[in-house]
């Protein structure tokens, strides 16, 4: 019997809330409670070494609403907390928009990069930085007061949206979408490279770093509203998980049991282009986090298709590992998106060696 047949049949534990059901699975949740006591352990490591070290124990009392040290307290939900929790909706939401990306596409390789909504959101901070800065175009008055955030979220969406329209033919099929995103994703990454060069040097370095994924000068400002909008997104990912194993059978198969699959589709890429987005303005463009973490969420339960909250946890502690490892590995910091692509890299080149071992 198969992975994916002995998972279906595997026996199960129904969470009720109200008319709402979720079938769990013994294994998934084992995992799901570990995965949770990971992260609350890498977020208190994080905390206590975003900077000169910090005891651990002194730490987790601060972070518990101890206010006895003074100096710790204050260093720690002021200064290193929001980047901690930067760490986590950016992992959470990469990740997560990874797992329904894979899943709609039907590829391990697939992730919200095809979609061009990584590089919409970057083409859309930039232009802030870059033109809105000053420099060459010398834009003032409103264009200048946009806020970075505003513009990349509004970015990856916008150029989510464009893929949509640009792919859709009376139903979404995948692989067109997949051409188109990487077209859209293409223009995107040479308007960016473009604007690079009306800017000055300040400017075009304020956004390489931004470009290279970084949690540097993560404030409350920033995540709560970020923070918000991951909690609800995250709800609508759950409400829509069961239904998008239904995406992974034969078209007509899915049609026969009555499920309008390109309404699906089309469901589920809107709500991962807003979770790409959302990860995207918090931490920049993160590589590899969208793909590997779903992937390795789907191997640690044994599932037919990457668990999206599951995949999300996994995605939280790659970023708080990955930003521990950036900040404290050489004398000089360096940005989370390095640690990432370090991380990251050599499980792209074993999941390519993988799927090409299966093809022959």
């Amino acid at each position: 019997m198969s992975g994916a047949s002995s998972n279906l049949l595997a026996p199960t534990r129904v969470a009720r809330w109200g008319p709402v059901s979720v079938r769990i699975a013994p294994r998934a949740l084992t995992t799901g409670v570990a995965l949770v006591l990971l992260v609350l352990a890498a977020a208190a490591i994080h905390v206590a070494n975003g900077g000169s070290a910090l005891p651990l124990d002194e730490v987790v009392r601060a972070l518990l609403g101890d206010e006895s040290n003074t100096r710790v307290h204050l260093a720690v939900t002021e200064f290193r907390a929001p980047r901690t929790v930067g760490a986590i909706i950016a992992g959470g939401c990469l990740a997560m928009a990874g797992a329904i990306t894979q899943t709609v596409a039907r590829n391990p390789l697939a992730s919200p990069d095809i979609l061009g909504v990584t590089a919409g959101a970057s083409l859309g901070a930039v232009s802030v930085l870059v033109l809105a800065g000053g420099g060459a175009a010398g834009l003032s008055g409103i264009a200048a007061e946009i806020g970075l955030p505003v513009a990349a979220f509004t970015g990856g969406v916008l150029a989510g949206i464009v893929v949509y329209l640009l792919a859709w033919s009376g139903t979404l099929d995948s692989y067109r979408l997949v051409l188109v995103g990487l077209g859209i994703n293409g223009l995107a990454v040479s308007l960016t490279t473009w604007l690079l060069t009306l800017g000055d040097v300040t400017n075009a370095a304020q956004a390489l770093t931004w470009m290279s994924g970084s949690l540097n000068g993560t404030d409350w400002l920033l995540v709560q509203p970020m923070g918000l909008l991951a909690l609800a997104l995250l709800a609508g990912a759950l409400l829509l998980a069961q239904r998008l194993v239904l995406l992974t059978m034969d078209d007509d198969i899915a049609i026969g049991l009555g499920v309008r699959i390109g309404g699906l589709r089309l469901c589920a890429l809107m709500l991962a282009t807003l979770l790409a987005s959302t990860g995207v303005v918090v931490a920049g463009p993160l590589v590899f986090v969208a793909l590997a973490s779903p992937q390795i969420a789907r191997l640690l339960t044994g599932a037919a298709v990457p668990p999206i909250f599951l995949s999300g946890l996994v995605g939280m502690v790659f970023v708080l590992v990955a930003d521990t490892v950036a900040a404290n590995a050489l004398a000089v910091s360096l940005p989370v998106g390095v640690a990432t692509a370090v991380l990251g890299g050599p499980y792209l080149i074993y999941l390519v060696l993988r799927n090409q071992r299966r093809l022959t």
